[in-house]
């Protein structure tokens, strides 16, 4: 399992990149980090049943939790 420090950091960036998915009425939760630095989020509300919604995972939730956290390897959707 990924350390409090890093796991804390990781959930600071979710939320600040959270009010993009809450503007198009969705959201998400945090599920694990696994031993290989993968991010699993579950996405809420419209974003669970959007057809863009892996694009959303991967261009902009991905994409943006790199940026900020670059030990993150991945996101990965957990339904």
């Amino acid at each position: 399992m990924a350390d409090e420090k890093f796991e804390a950091t990781v959930k600071e960036a979710l939320d600040m990149f959270r009010p993009q998915l809450q503007a198009d009425g969705g959201d998400m939760e945090f599920v694990e980090i696994d031993d290989q630095k993968r991010v699993h989020l579950r996405l809420t509300g419209s974003c669970g049943s959007c057809p863009m919604a892996t694009m959303t995972l991967k261009m902009g939730i991905e994409r943006y939790l790199k940026d900020a956290c670059p030990k993150v390897t991945e996101v990965v959707q957990v339904r």
